[in-house]
């Protein structure tokens, strides 16, 4: 029972500097716009190149195989 008189008050605490983020954060525009980041994700962005490997100037090899996965894939 001793246990109970340093969780509670830390409960407390703990619930209370929830609520004080939740409120800063809402205050600040946090959950201003929530549709927009999902719609980002579907955004059709295929006009840009992939991105260059530093060292040698040529594609990435993770770009290199998202671009022949998608030449295979979804052809025109």
């Amino acid at each position: 029972m001793d246990v109970l008189v340093i969780l509670i008050p830390l409960s407390v605490v703990l619930a209370l500097l929830a609520a004080g983020m939740l409120v800063l954060m809402s205050q600040h525009g946090q959950f201003d716009d929530l549709e927009s980041p999902g719609f980002s994700v579907i955004a059709d962005d295929d006009r840009n190149p992939p991105p260059l490997d530093v060292d040698q100037g040529a594609p990435a090899p993770a770009a290199q195989q998202s671009a022949a996965l998608n030449k295979e894939h979804f052809k025109p």
